[in-house]
């Protein structure tokens, strides 16, 4: 099995990684510094290389799951050389490097059914990971500074189960340019999640406690990923969502106080769409799905979202997309 990832603006393949991984692989995720790749995949394996100058060495064969695992999510540096897995086996393993050597930090065993996704939160509040389940239950864990891990848990937070979590940016929109100058900007935790009710829902901590706050409905069937784009603490607030129903929402909000959010259809596949990915300014989505294709996408200055290429997965081919084929899209 190989990962093959490419540069957005000039679209090529720059690398290939045979992975050696022995069945599919779920996910494959860069570090904050673009220098290690970490993949997991059925064959119930955690591995990580180090992708520096092009080449690839394998600096960590992890062990301990006892099923397939999906997803594998990278904490910030500023909190040491963290890797947080999820599996079909219900637990979500939160691995450690220390002087050179990978070794479990923390195992939680509080899902009832396969943990699906994994998301770390900004930095900016410490050490936190979101987990969604297919026992319909969303887990918030927390560590403290002597290594103990607070547990807070969302029951019921999708009917059926959740597929997807991800973090908001810690700033709130619009407070960038409406802080007076030299004052701190406002932050809130909030977190986006996506179900097997076709829902997508916002969720906010309020006195220590979270509740849902939006309820986001467009999709026809399973919502398999979302992501809230990066921020820099600009008004406009910004959500990607996929599904098997074949369709890319992108979720827009101009509210301060993020009431009112508008959907736009960004395309109607002819397949299932498993995953979605902003780019780290949050202008450009990449989209793959069952069609075995990533494609990149870039809203244009009236608002239009536009394909800018394809990259056909696992064999290296690269498509730019013409102005003629876009507007066949």
């Amino acid at each position: 099995n190989s990962i093959v990832w490419s540069c957005v603006f000039q679209v090529s393949v720059i690398n290939t990684v045979d992975t050696s991984h022995e069945d599919m692989i779920h996910d494959a995720q860069m570090d904050y510094y673009g220098t290690r790749l970490a993949t997991c995949s059925s064959d119930r394996s955690v591995k990580i290389f180090d992708v520096k100058n092009g080449g690839q060495i394998l600096v960590a064969d992890l062990r301990g799951h006892e099923g397939p695992v999906w997803q594998v999510a990278w904490a910030h540096p500023m909190y040491g050389n963290i890797l947080a897995s999820c599996s079909y086996d219900r637990k979500v393993i939160i691995w450690k490097e220390e002087n050179g050597t990978w070794d479990k930090m923390y195992e939680y065993t509080g899902h009832d059914s396969s943990v699906n996704s994994v998301c770390w939160g900004p930095y900016d509040f410490g050490l936190f990971l979101a987990c969604g389940s297919s026992d319909g239950a969303i887990s918030v864990l927390t560590c403290s500074g002597d290594g103990h891990w607070d547990i807070k848990k969302i029951n019921n937070a999708h009917t059926i189960g959740c597929n997807a979590v991800s973090w908001a940016p810690a700033v709130v929109p619009g407070s960038l340019i409406e802080q007076p100058t030299g004052q701190k900007p406002n932050y809130i935790k909030r977190f986006v999640s996506g179900g097997c009710d076709n829902l997508v829902k916002l969720w906010k901590e309020e006195d220590g406690q979270w509740k849902e706050d939006q309820k986001l409905e467009a999709h026809s069937d399973w919502v398999r990923d979302v992501g809230w784009a990066p921020s820099i603490g600009l008004p406009t607030s910004t959500i990607a969502s996929c599904s098997r129903d074949g369709r890319v929402f992108i979720w827009t909000c101009d509210d301060p106080a993020g009431n009112t959010w508008t959907a736009k259809l960004l395309h109607k596949f002819n397949d299932a769409v498993w995953h979605v990915s902003w780019s780290i300014t949050g202008k450009i989505l990449a989209v793959s799905g069952g069609d075995n294709k990533v494609t990149l996408w870039k809203e244009s200055v009236d608002g239009q979202w536009a394909c800018i290429s394809d990259v056909n997965k696992g064999q290296g081919a690269v498509t730019s997309i013409t102005d003629s084929q876009q507007n066949e899209q």
